[in-house]
């Protein structure tokens, strides 16, 4: 592509030349096949609209210092997309056919992979629904997945700086035992007012406590969230926490920083602990957190203007990897080719 401001590219849809798809009809699934049209065609009483039978995964290709793109751990995101389809009882699209479609489309797409060096990636989502005609409410016959991409700037475009949040005791975003341990949009819908109003009071993001006690701490927003102190990474254990492939792989980090690793119940009590703390996912791999404000109590916790020591050096291991600028001792990237 040519005369493209890959630097000022939005975290949105920029339209591409193909997506795959790949059915599930009589109890088996088809091919993957490559594809221009940016539609999907489904009857009105299709259960992916109805009763939110439909899944999504998000995963980056980077294109790295030596000018190869690579897909950062693919067979993870098609782990967790099986997941989410037994839970959601929908057909289980094998892994190695959900890496295969990620590669596909890569390499369909290859001149939209944004250069190195300008912070910009290409954005893949992944997505399941029930397809066909029918009321019931009762697991889906047939479904499609589709997998398309998208060019997507920087998340943090004037360098990575420490957000602001607040724990909103009015909002839950999952119970135990529901869907918050799989991918489906639902969570995310039920986020979204959360989100937005607190947006409106000034934050990056609402701090979501468990449905139960509601003292432990979940997810960020729609982020993991880990907190450090006296050498130790910390995130929250809950089943209704969202499995995320970027707080798994800065525990390995961590641990081979020679720092210890604990996944365990964390009370918001516990926040005046922490020398550093962040968000984390796929679209800003870290978030540090600057500052957070307890809604319900008026408490407040800070922690500074710049990105935390460990914080930093955890992104800028994860990004090397990404970006093919180190070593890759854990086998976590894939080249396509």
């Amino acid at each position: 592509m040519e005369n493209v401001d890959w630097a000022a590219l939005p975290f949105n849809y920029h339209k591409t030349d193909y997506n795959v798809r790949i059915s599930y009809k009589d109890g088996k699934w088809g091919e993957p096949e490559l594809t221009q049209d940016e539609y999907i065609s489904v009857h009105m009483s299709a259960p992916c609209l109805h009763y939110g039978v439909e899944s999504f995964e998000g995963l980056k290709a980077f294109r790295g210092a030596d000018g190869k793109v690579r897909l950062f751990r693919p067979d993870e995101n098609g782990k967790r997309f099986a997941a989410t389809a037994r839970k959601l009882c929908m057909a289980e699209l094998p892994v190695e056919t959900f890496v295969e479609m990620c590669r596909m489309v890569v390499k369909a797409n290859e001149r939209f992979v944004p250069p190195y060096g300008t912070g910009a990636t290409l954005y893949l989502r992944p997505l399941e629904i029930g397809m066909g005609a029918f009321l019931g409410v009762h697991p889906a016959k047939e479904f499609m997945v589709c997998v398309f991409v998208s060019p997507v700037g920087a998340y943090f475009k004037e360098g990575i700086k420490p957000i602001r949040v607040i724990v909103n005791p009015d909002y839950d975003r999952a119970a135990p035992r529901g869907t918050g341990d799989v991918k489906c949009g639902g969570n995310y819908a039920a986020s979204l007012e959360a989100g937005e109003e607190a947006n409106r009071e000034g934050y990056a993001n609402s701090m979501f406590v468990d449905a139960v006690h509601r003292k432990y701490i979940e997810e960020c927003g729609a982020a993991n969230f880990f907190g450090i102190k006296d050498n130790t990474y910390i995130t929250p254990k809950s089943t209704s926490i969202l499995p995320s492939i970027t707080n798994k792989s800065l525990r390995q980090l961590a641990k081979d920083m020679g720092m210890k690793v604990e996944e365990r119940p964390v009370a918001v009590d516990e926040l005046s602990t922490f020398e550093e703390c962040a968000a984390c996912g796929t679209a800003a791999v870290i978030s540090p957190i600057g500052y957070i404000y307890d809604k319900e109590t008026g408490r407040e916790w800070k922690f500074g203007d710049e990105p935390g020591k460990r914080c930093l050096e955890m992104y800028n291991k994860l990004q090397d990897i990404q970006y093919g600028r180190c070593d890759d001792p854990y086998g976590w990237t894939l080249v396509v080719e």
